[in-house]
């Protein structure tokens, strides 16, 4: 698996805690900053749960900035009845040892961009209103930036924040449209392959009997998940890995099996299509017009089982000695 570093923009909540546990036990990884962002919770109690999980796995001095506390043209909604009140499944955990740092998390990515060009990848999993924020603000990101792998949308246009709208897209349709057109290497990571990537029984049993920390913090935060997705499975507690599976492809791009690269674009006027993902899928019409995107790589189908075994190995085992953060 080839060295990534990694700037994390999260809502953090219960999914997004799990892929930075996720991240924190992949060798090779290193978290080199996390901004945060409303969507599952406040922007800034997002960023407290940053921190919590960010100890919890050794990582004290990697910086985690508050960003965005509400979308570009739209009111704040957040997720508490999913993700429960507190972000963490209405757990109650001890305040982190440290708070956030004073620096703005689109400054942060933007200072980050600039001081080694090339170097980093984004990791997405809340809606993308600092990074829309930041492409206004920086003309120049998006070639100082080595790619962007974000959570969010879907091929065929299924919602379920809405109808049609997935719900980190549906959040902030206008910031969604910046960052699927701004240039650089994105891939989609979409419901298409997230609610087929599932942690069941067998899985969350082996969690529950390990003992390591992040194993037992995962299964303290995942009761009120797996209660909320268990209205959409019969009752079965499983649930969907979605901020996860975003984060392994981000590290591994080849757990992804089949991709389209197609231009990607967000539906912003108001009705029961906003916050769509509008996917060109007229590769051989768009050559014959001389179109040349930009282009988004969307996950069609990957190796869920493969990805599920990475991230119940990482849960379950002792975690690698922190990196250094840049």
């Amino acid at each position: 698996m080839e060295p990534r570093s990694l700037i994390l923009d999260m809502d953090v909540g219960v999914d997004d805690s799990l892929a930075m546990l996720y991240l924190a036990g992949r060798p090779g990884v290193r978290i080199t900053a996390v901004g945060s962002v409303h969507g599952n919770v406040e922007a800034s109690l997002a960023a407290q749960n940053g921190r919590r999980v960010l100890e919890l796995c050794g990582l004290d001095d990697v910086p985690v900035a508050v960003g965005c506390w509400r979308p570009m043209a739209q009111e704040l909604a957040t997720a508490g009845w999913v993700h429960g009140d507190d972000g963490l499944g209405n757990t109650n955990q001890p305040d982190p040892r440290r708070g956030p740092t004073r620096e703005h998390a689109v400054a942060q990515l933007i200072r980050l961009a600039h001081e080694r060009p090339g170097e980093y990848d984004v990791v997405a999993t809340g809606p993308l209103t600092n990074l829309g924020t930041a492409l206004v603000m920086d003309r120049d990101l998006p070639r100082l930036i080595r790619s962007v792998t974000l959570m969010g949308g879907s091929f065929d246009g299924v919602g379920n924040a809405a109808p049609f709208g997935e719900a980190n897209i549906w959040h902030d349709p206008e910031a969604a449209e910046l960052v699927f057109n701004a240039g650089w290497p994105v891939t989609m990571v979409g419901l298409d392959v997230t609610m087929e990537t599932r942690l069941e029984e067998p899985e969350l049993e082996a969690i529950a009997a390990a003992d390591t920390p992040q194993a037992r913090f995962a299964t303290a935060i995942l009761q009120h998940y797996l209660g909320v997705y268990a209205r959409s499975f019969g009752g079965r507690r499983i649930c969907p890995l979605h901020d996860p599976l975003a984060a392994g492809v981000a590290v591994e791009p080849s757990l992804v099996m089949s991709s389209a690269d197609v231009e990607v674009h967000v539906a912003r006027a108001e009705g029961p299509t906003r916050g769509m993902t509008m996917v060109d899928r007229r590769p051989k019409y768009m050559e014959a017009e001389g179109r040349s995107g930009p282009f988004t790589r969307v996950a069609l189908r990957v190796d869920s089982r493969r990805f599920v075994d990475q991230l119940v190995g990482v849960l379950t085992h002792p975690l690698p000695a922190p990196a250094a953060a840049a």
